[in-house]
């Protein structure tokens, strides 16, 4: 598999990893990850029915996009989840898996891939800049991809994804007001303060490290004040 030209390897890599979308429902999320391992062994593990995972699309570090499941099933990426009190991530969203070993840095070319693909998924689909999530995001503690290498302020300069307006102002460091500024704009998993406080930081404040601060809160704060959700309970 390894020696085959990347046409041969996308008409290769088809996943049987998925089902249909529970209720019927509609993708409204897109959810970013990344790979760990390399382009021929992750592709291998999201095509491999005994591992049970697959995502929709994976991006490689050259810019070849790899579709697996089609944007109308379930693809299984997600896992234990939840986002806004909706537990169904994998039948609300479309997970798109990026070859990276999450320590480097993700190649402009895979990046413009990454855009591009955007722009066609959200052609098809109505998902609000909101709710372009990684899967630290969703499931806090037990994932950190795609890290903080991720260049998320960037990919929401190119039109995909939010960022804090007004970064660096300051508020008051109050965990209370933390939190539920965090349950205001989606994060509704079940974790530990400050494992929640670094799951907001690799997306939002990714060079921010030590004990909660006025800034975390101020950003956090922000991004509810503009993008509210309204909590829909699923547990499916």
């Amino acid at each position: 598999m390894g020696s085959a030209t990347l046409p041969q390897r996308c008409a290769l890599s088809r996943s049987p990893n998925h089902g249909p979308r529970k209720g019927d429902v509609q993708p409204d999320m897109i959810v970013l990850h990344y790979t760990v391992m390399d382009l021929d062994g992750s592709l291998d593990r999201l095509c491999d029915p005994e591992f049970e995972v697959s995502a929709h699309y994976a991006l490689c570090p050259t810019g070849g996009v790899f579709p697996l499941v089609d944007e109308d099933r379930r693809a299984w990426h997600a896992g234990l989840s939840h986002w806004a009190g909706v537990a169904d991530i994998n039948s609300r969203s479309i997970g798109i898996e990026i070859v990276n070993d999450g320590e480097s840095p993700f190649s402009v070319q895979q990046m413009d891939a990454l855009v591009d693909l955007l722009d066609q998924i959200r052609g098809r689909w109505d998902i609000p800049d909101h709710r372009i999530v990684g899967h630290s995001d969703v499931a806090p503690g037990r994932k950190v991809d795609p890290g903080r290498r991720f260049d998320w302020l960037g990919l929401s300069r190119r039109g995909h994804g939010v960022w804090p307006d007004g970064v660096g102002q300051d508020a008051d460091a109050c965990w209370h007001t933390f939190l539920q500024a965090l349950r205001d704009y989606g994060y509704t998993a079940q974790a530990e303060p400050e494992v929640l406080l670094e799951a907001f930081r690799m997306h939002f404040r990714p060079w921010a490290h030590g004990t909660l601060s006025g800034a975390d809160v101020a950003a956090a704060v922000n991004l509810a004040d503009r993008f509210a959700v309204d909590r829909t309970p699923d547990t499916q």
